[in-house]
């Protein structure tokens, strides 16, 4: 999943997203805090991919653990 995350500072001003989009990992965060199914995520974004929604997960809960 290391690779479908990627940052650029010419995109979003450089915030994670998703490899070869410009869906941002908080875009997506804030969708599954809003309460959205992973299938009712997909069926608004096509252009993602559950496995960018789970990497997406768990590229925020690496960032929450490193706090510690």
């Amino acid at each position: 999943m290391k690779d479908i995350i990627t940052q650029d500072p010419e995109i979003l001003g450089g915030k994670p997203i998703i490899k070869g989009t410009r869906m941002s990992v908080e875009s997506i965060l804030e969708l599954v805090a809003s309460g959205m199914s992973i299938e009712d995520i997909l069926k608004d974004y096509p252009i993602l991919k559950k496995d960018h929604i789970l990497a997406a997960v768990d590229y925020a809960s690496k960032l929450v653990g490193k706090s510690k």
